[in-house]
């Protein structure tokens, strides 16, 4: 009876243990090759979709706006604006007494 009870036991282990063993190996395996092969197309699809005329750099017609003077003077004050904000109103004052409502009274 040890002897049999041993058996059943070794090969019920050596089944379990084959069974983890291909679980664990089929893991390794892809199932998706072809999705594979595509990974990133859709994105980079989208990605030229969204570019209207590749090739603008190409034949684009140089601004002549404004002149040097001008363009650095804008810079300048677009750059000190940022050193000293303007401050914002209180948020959470929402027109209160502003008399330019169009309330139910008017």
């Amino acid at each position: 009876m040890k002897l049999a009870f041993f058996a059943l036991a070794s090969r019920t282990t050596a089944a379990v243990a084959a069974g983890a063993a291909l679980l664990t190996l089929g893991g390794c395996m892809t199932s998706t090759p072809i999705w594979d092969a595509h990974f990133g197309q859709a994105v980079r699809a989208v990605t030229q979709a969204q570019i209207i005329d590749p090739h603008a750099a190409e034949h684009a017609q140089a601004s002549h706006d404004m002149d040097g003077r001008a363009a650095v003077s804008a810079v300048d004050v677009y750059q000190k604006s940022f050193e000293a904000p303007t401050p914002s109103p209180n948020a959470f004052v929402i027109g209160v007494g502003s008399g330019s409502g169009g309330g139910a009274g008017q």
